[in-house]
């Protein structure tokens, strides 16, 4: 018997689980058992495709902490201890609060599937299931910004600069130089010394500022250069409107080089406060896309 178990809170997309069960019944066979685990607002957000493959939904008690991972961990738990035992148990997860459950029901000699979509697998749990199937698609990375390019063109620039100021100061010593060779010679016929007075009074530096270059060496310099697009277009569930949880979201910004490796993304979110929702208000574990 396989047993196919979804977190519907992490795995909340319908095109993106229809994919995963298409997959799942051609290369794993029947599910009899299939069963998703979420918040009410997951649950009706995939109302369609659970209707249509058949899913048992399973909502989540209203409480401050989310306990989606709980109760799957204990059904799974309580369907290993069957006799007999599931032959596949399949999480719709990357969340890597699973692995202990994983490891555990690999231990009674079950196999261990894992689907998840690719911008929330967390790379530490793919080592624990014996097969991942990832779905969706590849988490779009930012396009590099002129301030991580080579740092010679601004140098360039200044150097042009000061050649294109330069040629006025010469041109108006002399109202109509015919040949550089021949406006020397006037220099000297009329000995008059203010002509370098003249160009060291203008100044070229004043007049180019210096080129502004930013450096993201630390987390809190990559994450100030962050557009609310970035974040949308790294992780296509919030645009769902529907919670998720900081794990997954925090994974998938890392991923896209859009959060440092020890930035917190709810400092991130709230510099979106009118956009993005975080709850709880103490310690969030989700947070919400506010949509318009």
């Amino acid at each position: 018997m396989n047993v196919f178990l979804l977190d519907a809170d992490n795995l909340n997309s319908g095109p993106w689980l229809d994919e995963a069960f298409r997959v799942l019944e051609e290369t794993e066979g029947r599910m009899p058992v299939r069963r998703a685990y979420g918040s009410a607002d997951s649950l009706k957000a995939l109302a369609e495709t659970l209707r249509a493959w058949a899913v048992r939904p399973f909502v989540n008690l209203p409480l401050t902490k989310n306990t989606t991972d709980v109760a799957l961990a204990v059904d799974a738990m309580e369907l290993a201890c069957r006799t007999p035992p599931p032959q596949t148990l399949i999480i719709g997860s990357g969340d890597a609060d699973f692995v202990p459950l994983v490891v555990r029901l690999r231990e009674r000699g079950i196999r261990m599937v894992c689907v998840s979509e690719r911008s929330k697998m967390g790379r530490e749990a793919v080592s624990a299931y014996d097969r991942v199937i990832l779905v969706g698609q590849e988490p779009a990375l930012p396009e590099p910004s002129s301030a991580k390019s080579s740092g010679k063109a601004p140098a360039r620039r200044v150097a042009t600069a000061r050649k294109t100021a330069a040629k006025p100061a010469a041109a108006g010593d002399v109202p109509a130089p015919p040949t550089p060779a021949k406006k020397a010679s006037a220099k000297k016929a009329t000995g008059k010394t203010p002509v370098a007075k003249k160009v060291s009074v203008n100044p070229v530096a004043p007049q180019q500022p210096s080129p502004r270059v930013v450096v993201a060496d630390s987390a809190e310099s990559v994450s100030a250069a962050v557009q609310l697009e970035d974040i949308l277009q790294a992780v296509p569930a919030l645009q769902t409107g529907q919670p998720q949880h900081i794990n997954a979201v925090t994974q998938a910004l890392r991923a896209a080089q859009l959060l440092g490796k020890k930035a917190a993304s709810p400092k991130l979110f709230k510099k979106f406060p009118a956009r993005f929702e975080l709850l709880p208000a103490v310690n969030p574990n989700t947070v919400r896309y506010l949509v318009r």
